[in-house]
């Protein structure tokens, strides 16, 4: 179980555009401003390492339907990158209009998180995008097998596997399409002015939003949502300090089948929270002040002071990033089978 103490955290990270500290005027709490960090412009692993034709590859298969069994089925279906990466649905339809068990999370900034799926079941994102093609409710390809014989009955696929893994004898595999789709998925970033404001640059933010800040550490929801992705580090149990009114879904404890997983749940990311209702893993809240204020009750214990709300939620405002979209603009897709 990966819980960490706020105290850790702040060994964890460096100072990072803040290290002269705050200038006059500048309200932020700029001890709590060290356990925050910039986004990256791109998210890398060296198990996967990023090249333009890979990219290419993957962003093609992100947007192809051609990978679900009834060909209408996309991962931007449930995960519309001109819709922050989130479809704005309390339960994504998947093949013949099934729907999933919980709510689909935003794919932007996703591969920064250390585990993928509300459960954490995919370590990565290339672990993860194997599962909703093979997912009956969800793409329900019926085998690796059957994905591959499709890959290679479109020319412009095998030429574009060739040259997006260069060297290697066997191409078109199921892992390479996943590595592809993860590449794709590992420049999904969105800076926004709250990087700006970390980077050193402290006219990015207006004092509405630097109160809102501080009322977010005051509260404590910072132990839980911190680091590049303000959140998406560890698991939490859900209802940590009142009983979640909804106890259907057991979260990790379905993964693990561990009596102390039952009710854990990866810790979302903050980024783009604006622009992803409904919210947390059952799409159960619509708006964003709701949420705000069903954390504070049942993971904090403290009900939020009148007036506290509209701040913090003017700052959660500011990690709504710019959607890139000369690179998430539909490819053109390779025609026909040979």
């Amino acid at each position: 179980m990966r819980f960490i103490a706020a105290l850790w955290i702040l060994l964890l990270f460096p100072l990072t555009g803040c290290e002269r500290g705050p200038k006059p005027g500048i309200e932020a709490d700029s001890n709590k401003l060290r356990l925050f960090r910039p986004l990256p412009a791109a998210i890398e692993w060296e198990g996967n390492p990023l090249t333009e034709e890979k990219i290419r590859l993957g962003r093609m298969l992100y947007f192809d339907p051609r990978l679900s069994r009834g060909q209408d089925v996309s991962c931007n279906t449930c995960h519309p990158l001109g819709g922050y990466g989130a479809d704005g649905k309390a339960r994504s339809a998947g093949h013949k209009g099934q729907l999933g068990s919980r709510n689909s999370p935003t794919v932007y900034n996703a591969a920064g998180q250390f585990v993928q799926f509300w459960d954490g079941r995919a370590a990565t994102v290339e672990e993860q995008a194997k599962g909703p093609v093979l997912n009956p409710v969800e793409m329900a390809m019926p085998s690796e097998r059957h994905v591959v014989a499709l890959l290679r009955s479109i020319p412009g696929y095998v030429t574009a596997f060739e040259r997006a893994f260069p060297g290697e004898d066997d191409p078109v595999t199921f892992d390479n399409m996943a590595k592809a789709i993860g590449a794709f998925e590992r420049k999904l970033v969105t800076p926004t002015r709250w990087d700006r404001f970390l980077e050193g640059d402290r006219t990015a933010l207006t004092s509405e939003e630097k109160a809102g800040f501080n009322q977010f550490v005051a509260a404590g929801c910072h132990a839980c949502h911190y680091g590049a992705l303000v959140g998406g580090n560890i698991y939490q149990r859900l209802g940590s300090a009142k009983p979640w009114p909804d106890a259907r879904d057991l979260g990790r404890y379905q993964v693990t089948r561990h009596e102390g997983d039952r009710f854990i749940f990866k810790v979302p990311s903050l980024r783009n929270v604006e622009k992803t209702a409904p919210y947390f893993h059952d799409g159960s809240i619509a708006t964003l002040e709701q949420a705000v204020e069903k954390m504070a009750e049942y993971q904090l214990g403290k009900p939020l002071a009148a007036g506290a709300v509209r701040p913090i939620v003017a700052w959660l405002k500011t990690l709504t990033g710019a959607i890139p979209s000369e690179y998430t603009r539909p490819p053109a897709l390779p025609q026909g089978r040979s």
